[in-house]
């Protein structure tokens, strides 16, 4: 509940600051509901909860939105693009419906890593 708490904070100060439209905080706050729906962090884990094996704190440092929605609808192509060894690889979400995958790649963009 914290979590989420620290994260409407976050968007609304990013929100205020221009960076951030509304409406992409609500989808970012949606992409995060996405992310628990799907299980994500049996895999992966964000703020210490999760899969340590699977980090994606500063994940939306290092990849763009594009490259996110590849990494979810179709994982060995970039896994195989980047040379990731990960085992096991990440299953395709690809039957995911295109607006659950805006939402979590707008909710994985906003996971930038503490400076």
């Amino acid at each position: 509940m914290r979590r989420i708490g620290l994260l409407l904070l976050v968007l609304a100060m990013v929100t205020a600051a221009g960076i951030l439209t509304p409406a992409a905080a609500q989808t970012a706050e949606e992409g995060q509901k996405v992310f628990a729906d799907q299980r994500c962090s049996l895999c992966h884990m964000v703020e210490g909860k999760g899969n340590k094996r699977g980090p994606l704190d500063g994940v939306g440092d290092k990849w763009n939105a594009e490259e996110l929605a590849q990494w979810i609808r179709t994982p060995a192509e970039m896994a195989a693009k980047v040379e990731a060894t990960r085992k096991p690889p990440m299953k395709s979400f690809a039957s995911l419906p295109d607006a659950d995958v805006d939402a979590l790649v707008a909710y994985l963009l906003t996971l930038k890593s503490a400076q």
